[in-house]
């Protein structure tokens, strides 16, 4: 699965439970093609402000994204997922959406100061 897919994966919510959700695919990772995700939502209230993207139904990305609303693409929660937790493609984003999203990761990865 490549970089930059929006596909519909199981995920755990803070309950236990494993809930259908769009994901966005951000890497894969070895050695197995599992793959590294962050959740997708309509809840654009929670955003985190230069570290979350919204992706809006007027962005040029948005009709090859397969999202039906304007939503919040969470880098806040990321997850690595098995292949067989993925359900199915349901579009894509952009490369320059996508570079900004890794950035945005990287950068708060490396910043040891930040919350």
């Amino acid at each position: 699965m490549r970089s930059g897919v929006v596909a519909l994966a199981h995920v755990q919510q803070a309950d236990g439970r494993l809930k259908a959700r769009p994901v966005v695919v951000l890497q894969k990772m070895p050695p197995y093609a599992d793959v590294l995700v962050c959740a997708a939502n309509s809840q654009l209230r929670h955003e985190c402000q230069g570290f979350d993207e919204i992706i809006d139904v007027e962005d040029d990305d948005f009709r090859m994204s397969g999202l039906k609303v304007s939503s919040l693409i969470r880098l806040g929660l990321i997850a690595t997922l098995p292949r067989s937790a993925i359900l199915g493609e349901m579009g894509a984003i952009s490369v320059a959406r996508l570079e900004r999203l890794r950035e945005r990761l990287s950068a708060h990865i490396q910043d040891d100061s930040r919350p």
